[in-house]
């Protein structure tokens, strides 16, 4: 059985300058580009899960969801942060793509519970955007689903909708079974 990076949301829009950032996003680049080094010298899979909202979206404030518009599908907003080292072999994962139904979790309306599956990954080492909202929400749909989650204390930022959200989000995926780890005493 093997392990996968799973690399949650790291879109432009999520970044400091997006539509809807998170304040230090900025400071998991260095950390998310050398977890995807470390996989790609031992051959692992990876996966970049993205929202891929169409106009008018469900979540968006104008349609009386919770969130500025963001992440709309061909738009540089949506497109992944050119500083991220993003590997032509990540298997891309969109979710949230038709306008009335939203999903904070990469598996919630996807097929990325079955690819690891097809690749034989047990474990999934998880990073990206935000802490407090998809990556949680991830975690726990990976949980769920059977996986052995990890996810990479210095590879997650939150958006801090409140003060404390992300620490609460980390207590959270630690009790429900996630380890929460860092990049250094990361076992591959």
């Amino acid at each position: 059985m093997k392990t996968a990076l799973l690399l949650v949301d790291l879109q432009n829009d999520f970044f400091p300058g997006g539509a809807l950032a998170t304040p230090e996003g900025d400071s998991i680049i260095e950390p998310v580009n050398r977890l995807i080094e470390m996989f790609e010298r031992d051959g692992l899979p990876m996966y970049a899960t993205r929202d891929w909202h169409p106009e008018g979206h469900c979540s968006f404030q104008e349609q009386g969801g919770p969130w500025p518009p963001h992440c709309i599908r061909e738009t540089p907003g949506a497109a992944f942060n050119p500083a991220i080292q993003m590997p032509d072999s990540a298997v891309v994962i969109s979710k949230t793509t038709t306008q009335e139904k939203g999903a904070y979790s990469g598996f919630e309306g996807t097929d990325l519970a079955g690819r690891p599956r097809q690749a034989v990954v047990s474990s999934l080492v998880v990073a990206g955007l935000a802490t407090d909202v998809c990556v949680k929400n991830t975690v726990f749909d990976g949980l769920e689903e059977g996986f052995d989650v990890t996810v990479v204390r210095e590879a997650i930022s939150g958006v801090e909708a409140q003060p404390g959200d992300s620490d609460k989000a980390m207590q959270e995926m630690v009790d429900k079974g996630a380890r929460l780890v860092s990049i250094d005493h990361l076992d591959l």
